[in-house]
């Protein structure tokens, strides 16, 4: 083993900063690189059509042969939504607790990865030796059950990774966050802690998440005569164990609707995370068997996502579910950012439909305030801090809670994704930058598609398309059929023919001009009768479509 405190740990963060989701970071020392979380981000509204988006790692293929292995934090999907993806191009063994890895097998289940990625379960306070590393794992209270901090040992010095954390003294599954441990760290010494950020900018301390489980009594008991339809996160395994425990109190059946959701628990309740007693959970099917007062119903889509189980509910799009007069729909989530628009426009279908609607006081967070924060930094005690898991304006809270107790702002780094944070004893840096970036998934594709086809999507969808067919002569170029043009998105045929006459008419005026000019370059005569259309189209409706021309040869 090398001597204590030499040479200098690199910190790079792939991802995750910036923004919420998409958490990846690589820690380097000599030939040793470990990778704690894999995680992915959900598009935003401008990516049209995208499924998900994965980090770009461009810098571990670079570095296949020194990465030692992937250190999970817990299993929120940004922070393992990645790994069959980036496994793929990276292969390397997995570390994680239980029921993070539990999540992580049936995703490598459906990308049939189980036989080529290695896999090991870690218990609390258990070591791994990883190259130059030693990581422990350490207990922590969060959102999801089986949440780590790490404390990693590198010859430079030792780094705290707190993982999504807060501070529970009564959590529902498990013990509190093992702040003895954390404690002994910090008399060792620790070169540098990493402390979720996300919600650096709440003053006091968060709830525990046993005070759901009295909200959610109180409402089971306030409508004992209502179907009670429950919209919570699919990985918040404690909050669904207390809907349950609220249903058996009150002596109602429970079903589970949305794909998420259903394997979530599957995963939860085979590895004992849940506790669901015998006839408690029924099929969707067999709810026409129960009166509306007897059922509870647990689903997706707290979050307005327009695919979700909730919202195909309010739209009258689901198959088997739909809302009647009468019904309380519980939200147990706060809008992330940039939801809010879409949670209210579900509240308001939900409404029109006659349900009663309640989202106050069903959900705690599963993330420090301020005080919690100050908590970990009096125990860590450590000598420079690194704000990561939030967007910018996260980050910059936790450097004032930071610097409110005592620390130098200069020992305080905020940091962007691919920056390289070099740390030692002595001295502190960002010294260079790798690639990194968003990879858009879209179906079964990885990457294919890019900033241009988004850009073309966006005209598409704003601007619609025109296709101009014609076809012309082999030899002499002679216009011999057409122009005959085709419109989607743009204007309805049947009341626009006199406008689509002329539009013929400018494209035969275009074909004529360039035959006076003996111009038969195929591509030089798309791009005038493109320049000419757009122009007339623009003159005349003020309207810029996308210029499809497809011309054809014809053999006399």
């Amino acid at each position: 083993m090398k001597k204590e405190n030499t040479g200098s740990v690199k910190i790079i963060p792939l991802g995750g900063l910036e923004q919420i989701g998409m958490n990846i970071t690589a820690i380097q020392y000599d030939d040793s690189i470990i990778v704690v979380d894999c995680g992915l981000a959900f598009p935003e509204e401008e990516m049209l059509g995208i499924d998900l988006v994965i980090p770009d790692v461009t810098y571990l293929k670079e570095n296949m042969d020194k990465v030692k292995g992937f250190v999970i934090t817990h299993g929120h999907e940004d922070h393992i939504g990645a790994i069959p993806y980036v496994l793929k191009e990276v292969n390397a063994p997995i570390y994680a607790t239980k029921l993070t890895m539990g999540l992580i097998e049936s995703k490598l289940k459906e990308h049939n990865m189980m036989r080529e990625v290695k896999r090991k379960v870690v218990k609390y306070g258990q070591s791994i030796n990883l190259g130059d590393f030693r990581v422990e794992f350490i207990r922590t209270n969060h959102s999801i059950a089986d949440a780590a901090a790490l404390a990693i040992f590198s010859p430079a010095g030792i780094l705290v990774h707190t993982g999504d954390f807060k501070v529970d003294y009564t959590p529902v599954y498990g013990d509190p966050i093992d702040l003895q441990r954390l404690g002994e760290l910090g008399k060792k010494g620790v070169l540098a802690l990493m402390c979720d950020s996300t919600n650096a900018l709440r003053p006091g301390f968060t709830m525990s998440e046993k005070t759901v489980g009295n909200t959610f009594d109180k409402i089971f008991a306030d409508n004992k005569n209502s179907r009670l339809i429950i919209a919570t996160f699919a990985s918040n395994v404690d909050r669904v164990q207390q809907i349950i425990n609220s249903a058996v109190t009150y002596g109602r059946k429970v079903c589970v609707e949305g794909r998420s959701m259903v394997n979530i628990i599957e995963v939860a309740e085979n590895l004992d995370y849940l506790k669901i007693p015998e006839g408690t959970l029924i099929e969707t099917e067999e709810m026409k068997n129960y009166t509306p007062e007897q059922i509870v119903l647990i689903t997706t889509g707290s979050q307005g996502e327009s695919m979700a189980a909730l919202s195909r509910m309010a739209a009258s799009l689901h198959r088997k579910v739909s809302i009647q007069p009468g019904d309380c729909v519980v939200f147990s989530s706060t809008p992330i950012p940039g939801n809010e628009k879409s949670v209210a426009k579900v509240i308001n279908e939900l409404g029109m439909k006659g349900a009663k609607v309640i989202f106050q006081d069903t959900h705690v967070s599963g993330h420090a305030c301020q005080e919690e924060i100050k908590l970990i930094y009096s125990l860590v005690r450590p000598k420079y801090s690194i704000p990561v898991h939030g967007e910018y304006r996260h980050l910059l809270a936790q450097k004032d809670v930071v610097t409110s107790l005592g620390y130098d702002k200069d020992d305080v780094f905020i940091a962007k994704s691919g920056d390289i944070i070099e740390l030692s004893e002595e001295n502190a840096a960002i010294n260079g930058h790798v690639q990194t970036g968003a990879i858009l998934v879209d179906g079964l594709g990885v990457g294919d598609v890019g900033n241009i086809v988004l850009r073309d999507r966006q005209n598409l969808a704003e601007n619609g398309i025109i296709i101009v067919v014609l076809t012309l002569e082999k030899y002499s170029g002679n216009l011999v059929a057409g122009p005959d043009i085709v419109t989607r998105g743009f204007v309805y045929v049947r009341e626009a023919e006199e406008l689509l006459f002329e539009a013929k008419e400018v494209v035969s005026d275009s074909v004529d001009r360039c035959m006076d000019k003996n111009i038969t370059d195929w591509s030089k005569i798309k791009n005038i009768i493109k320049d000419d259309l757009s122009e007339y189209l623009w003159k005349k409706m003020k309207r810029n479509p996308v210029i499809l021309p497809i011309i054809m040869e014809a053999q006399m």
